[in-house]
């Protein structure tokens, strides 16, 4: 068992990859756009808006509900420079979340969450 900074640590790699390929599939090919695109979704704030939503829709399995309490309440010795420490530690959770789908080769489940990632972030 994985301690919640361990699991947000592979979440937040496992996100940024899944962003930038969707990124390029979408045709984006400047490294500039690419970038700034990409920060609409994996800044603190999406992401800890994504998680509040699929915790008010009861989209979260008690698994990945306990998975991500343990991302949120993990001690860190970071935090993010554009968030405050709410939304720092909800994105944590959601990373921990990721990452745990992902060591488990949950991968059907992780496509699901991502699929419904993507929509919520491109509605905004």
């Amino acid at each position: 068992m994985h301690s919640g900074n361990v699991l947000a640590f592979m979440g937040d790699a496992v996100l940024s990859l899944q962003v930038r390929k969707h990124l390029i599939l979408k045709g984006i090919t400047q490294t500039k756009k690419l970038q700034e695109t990409s920060t609409k979704y994996v800044s603190a704030k999406a992401q800890a808006d994504f998680v509040s939503y699929l915790l008010e829709h009861e989209l979260l399995s008690e698994q990945e509900i306990t998975i991500f309490k343990r991302g949120r309440n993990a001690k860190s010795q970071t935090m993010a420079k554009n968030a405050d420490m709410i939304t720092y530690r909800l994105a944590t959770g959601l990373e921990a979340v990721w990452g745990h789908l992902y060591l488990n080769e949950e991968i059907e489940r992780l496509n699901s969450l991502w699929l419904l990632f993507v929509k919520r972030v491109e509605e905004k």
